[in-house]
């Protein structure tokens, strides 16, 4: 009796794993040149101590402008590496080979969008601590609070900032026009973060209007990260 080989089907990864693939390969990228991390960490550390040259005066800052700074920093920071992260796959051709693999579009734009939120998130963890001693900000009085504005602040910056990245890549104007889209359609996003920061840094802190906020930008990251799914696709192949 002839032996009877077993067929093993090879299965399609899920969606999941094939945006973490995606993630890996940038993070790894990223690892050997740290380009876009080091810029990021350099621009917003300038942006930083320009503000403290305006505001300390005889060693002493306002802790009410600290939330400002921490998301201006974070916002220009952010768009200075996306537009990094989107050149990258340019000057390589990368996208357009993802684009013509197997893999499902929405997965490349979230493994994209993973891999940004990663880089903004290294970049704040270094300028909030920066940020809380020259203006004496009172950050560690609630840091979950804080990490958890910051983390759906950047996904929710990042989710808008990636599609329309990957869209304009091939533009000649690509960094102006990303700025001038990107703000406007992000300032709930910057104001949300603002106003929760800054109810975190009264004295005492304010944690229901911080609790409100939060809420605000988890609802604005399930908007923005849903439509940039949807429509990341037919942006490309227009």
């Amino acid at each position: 009796m002839p032996s009877v080989r077993p067929i093993i089907a090879r299965q399609r990864p899920s969606f999941l794993v094939q945006a973490l693939w995606l993630l890996w390969k940038d993070l790894v990228v990223e690892v050997r040149t740290r380009e876009i991390v080091y810029t990021m960490l350099v621009f917003a550390v300038l942006v930083v101590l320009v503000f403290a040259f305006a505001f300390v005066r005889e060693g002493q800052a306002s802790p009410d402008v600290a939330a400002g700074i921490l998301w201006i920093a974070t916002a220009f920071s952010g768009t200075l590496g996306l537009g990094r992260a989107l050149d990258r796959e340019r000057e390589g051709d990368t996208l357009r080979a993802l684009l013509l693999s197997p893999a499902d579009r929405p997965a490349i734009y979230l493994g994209k969008l993973l891999g940004i939120v990663v880089y903004m998130l290294i970049a704040e963890a270094v300028i909030a601590p920066l940020i809380a001693v020259l203006f004496d900000a009172p950050f560690a009085s609630r840091p979950g609070t804080l990490a958890a504005l910051l983390v759906l602040g950047t996904l929710g910056f990042a989710a808008v900032g990636s599609l329309f990245a990957a869209m304009l890549m091939r533009a000649r104007s690509r960094d102006v026009l990303l700025a001038i889209v990107l703000y406007p359609l992000t300032v709930p996003v910057i104001i949300a973060g603002v106003l929760g920061t800054a109810a975190l840094c009264q004295s005492p802190p304010n944690d229901a209007d911080a609790r409100m906020w939060l809420k605000m930008l988890g609802v604005f990251d399930v908007v923005f990260v849903t439509l940039s799914l949807w429509i990341f696709e037919p942006l490309l192949t227009d």
